[in-house]
C-alpha cells in the first residue's frame, strides 16, 4: 500500500514542474555575466532544458513500470539528484565557464556547451517524476481519464507559476543563488514526500545526499556574488578602474558588456569612443545653441551627465531598468534631478510622449546588438516624428570589420526614412577581425563638419565615411530594410568574437 491520494500527487507534480521552470529562468540570469543575454543564450537554454526534460521523461517512464512503492523510492532518489545538481550549479558554472568557452570553436557553441554542462542534469532529474506520478495517479484512481488530465494540468499550471515567480519575484527579490537554494531545499522536501508516499524509510544515504545538496547550495550563497545588483533586467556591476584612488573612475558592466565609464572629477570627459562621438556630433550639429535631447538607454548616464554639466538644455532619458538609474546615481555621480527619467521601454516612451526633441540618442543594447524593435523602419519613422526640424538622430552601432552586415542593414533602414545618413568612426584603418564602434547620424541634412579630434580619453580623431563607402557597403552586403515583421539583428551581428567587459 502507498499513501498517494490524487490531490497530493497533483500538488507534487505542480511543485516539481514549477521548480524546474524556475531553474530554467534563473539559468538565463546566471549565464548572462559570462555570455550575455541574447537570442542565442535563450535558444541554448531552452533547448538544453527541453532535452533534459525529454530524457528525464523517458527515464521516468521506465521507472513507472515498477510497482508503486519501488517507483516512488526511485523517484525520491531522482529528486535528491535534482537537488544535488541544482545546488551545485553556482559553483559548477564558475568552475567550468572559462574552460568551456575557451575550448569552444564558436561562441554560439560555447553558449550551448556551457548551458548543457550546468543545466542539463538538473532538468533531466526534474523530468523523471512526471510520468511516475501520472502512472500512479491513473492506477490508483477509479477514473483514470480525469486523473491523467489533472496531472497534465498540474504540470502546465506549475510551469506557468514557476515562470512567473522566477521572472517577477524570485530573481528580483532573492537573487539567482538564493533562488536556486530555495529550489534545492524544495527538491529535498519533495524527495522525502516521495519516500513517505511509498512507505519507504529514508536511509542514511538519502539523508546524507539531501544534506549535501543543501550544503552545496549554501556554499554558493557564501561565495562572493557575481553581480552587485540583480535587477529584473540585468546583472549590474560597478568596477573601480581608477589609477589614482583619490580620483575615482568607475566602469558599469551590465551582464557581461561594458556600458559606460565616468570619472567623478571629470564629468565632461568621455572615456569611450562612442560617447565621445555622440557628445561631439550632437553639440557640433546644434552649433552651440541650447537643445533638447532624448536618450534611448541610460547606462552609466555619462553623456546626460556631461550635458547637464554644460547646461546644454532639457534632457529626457528612457531607461527601462530603474536599478541601472540607481546605480548611475550611486556610483557614477549622475544627478537624477538633472533630467526627466522615464523607466520604460524607449519605443513605448516615444510613442506615448508627443514632445519633440532636437537630438535623439540611441544607445540601448542587449548583449552586443541593439534590441530588434529599436532598429526597424517603423521605429525610425517614430523617431523622425519626434524630432524637431533640423534635429538629428544619433545611434551607437557595433559590428565586425569583416562583416558589417548589421551596420549595412541599419544604414539601409535609416536611409528609407531620413534624407541624410552618415557613418562616423575612428579615423584609423581597422585591424583584421576588429569589433568596430560606429555612430550613425540621421537627419534632414548632413553635418557641416567631416572630422574632429576629442579626448576619448586620449585625443582621438573621428571622421565621417564617404557616401561612396556607404553605397558600396549596401551593394556588397545586399542589405535590406529591417521591419517590425523581420529584424534579424542578432544573426546580422553574429558572434565572431566575444564582447569585452
Amino acid at each position: 500500500m502507498i499513501r498517494a491520494p490524487l490531490s497530493l500527487l497533483v500538488i507534487l507534480q505542480a511543485g516539481v514542474s514549477a521548480a524546474s521552470l524556475v531553474v530554467e529562468i534563473v539559468a538565463g540570469r546566471m549565464l548572462a555575466p559570462y555570455v550575455g543575454m541574447s537570442l542565442y543564450t535563450w535558444t541554448a537554454i531552452i533547448a538544453v532544458v527541453l532535452a533534459g526534460f525529454s530524457a528525464g521523461h523517458w527515464w521516468g517512464g521506465r521507472i513507472a513500470e515498477h510497482p508503486a512503492p519501488g517507483a516512488l523510492r526511485r523517484t525520491g532518489w531522482a529528486l535528491i539528484a535534482a537537488a544535488l545538481t541544482t545546488g551545485a550549479a553556482v559553483a559548477l558554472l564558475r568552475l567550468v565557464a572559462d574552460p568551456v568557452l575557451a575550448l569552444s570553436g564558436h561562441p554560439v557553441a560555447g553558449i550551448t556547451a556551457l548551458a548543457a554542462a550546468v543545466f542539463f542534469l538538473p532538468s533531466l532529474f526534474a523530468g523523471i517524476p512526471a510520468p511516475v506520478l501520472a502512472q500512479i495517479a491513473v492506477s490508483e484512481s477509479d477514473r483514470s481519464g480525469p486523473a491523467l488530465g489533472a496531472m497534465f494540468a498540474a504540470g502546465a499550471i506549475g510551469a506557468i507559476a514557476g515562470t512567473l515567480l522566477a521572472g517577477f519575484v524570485f530573481i528580483a527579490w532573492l537573487g539567482s543563488t538564493l533562488t536556486l537554494a530555495v529550489v534545492t531545499v524544495f527538491y529535498v522536501g519533495s524527495a522525502a514526500l516521495c519516500f513517505w508516499m511509498g512507505r519507504v524509510r529514508p536511509g542514511a544515504g538519502s539523508t546524507l545526499a539531501g544534506a549535501a545538496a543543501v550544503a552545496l547550495a549554501a556554499t554558493g550563497l557564501a561565495r562572493a556574488a557575481v553581480c552587485d545588483t540583480e535587477s529584473q533586467y540585468y546583472c549590474i556591476r560597478t568596477v573601480d578602474i581608477a589609477a589614482d584612488a583619490a580620483r575615482p573612475v568607475n566602469l558599469m558592466v551590465l551582464d557581461h558588456l561594458a556600458h559606460g565609464i565616468s570619472a567623478r572629477d571629470a564629468p565632461l570627459v568621455m572615456f569611450t569612443e562612442y560617447t565621445a562621438m555622440l557628445d561631439r556630433i550632437a553639440r557640433g550639429r546644434m552649433e552651440g545653441r541650447e537643445f533638447s535631447s532624448f536618450f534611448i538607454g541610460g547606462g552609466s548616464y555619462s553623456v546626460p551627465r556631461a550635458w547637464a554639466a554644460r547646461a546644454a538644455g532639457p534632457i529626457t532619458v528612457a531607461e527601462i531598468d530603474p536599478a541601472v538609474t540607481r546605480t548611475a546615481a550611486r556610483d557614477f555621480w549622475f544627478d537624477p534631478e538633472s533630467a526627466r527619467i522615464l523607466h520604460a521601454d524607449a519605443r513605448r516612451a516615444l510613442r506615448e510622449d508627443p514632445a519633440r526633441y532636437d537630438v535623439i540618442v540611441g544607445d540601448a543594447f542587449t548583449d552586443i546588438a541593439v534590441p530588434a524593435h529599436l532598429v526597424t523602419r517603423e521605429f525610425f519613422e517614430l523617431v523622425r516624428e519626434r524630432m524637431t526640424p533640423g534635429g538629428v538622430y544619433l545611434m551607437n552601432v557595433v559590428d565586425f570589420e569583416h562583416r558589417l552586415d548589421a551596420l549595412a542593414a541599419i544604414v539601409a533602414t535609416l536611409r528609407a526614412v531620413f534624407p541624410s545618413v552618415e557613418i562616423w568612426t575612428e579615423a584609423t584603418p581597422p585591424a583584421p577581425g576588429e569589433r568596430r564602434v560606429f555612430v550613425l547620424a540621421a537627419g534632414a541634412a548632413p553635418s557641416a563638419f567631416s572630422a574632429f579630434t576629442v579626448p576619448a580619453p586620449a585625443p582621438t580623431r573621428f571622421a565621417v565615411l564617404s557616401d561612396a563607402f556607404l553605397d558600396n557597403l549596401l551593394r556588397e552586403t545586399g542589405a535590406g530594410v529591417l521591419t517590425d515583421d523581420y529584424s534579424p539583428i542578432d544573426r546580422l551581428v553574429g558572434h565572431d568574437a566575444s564582447p569585452e567587459g
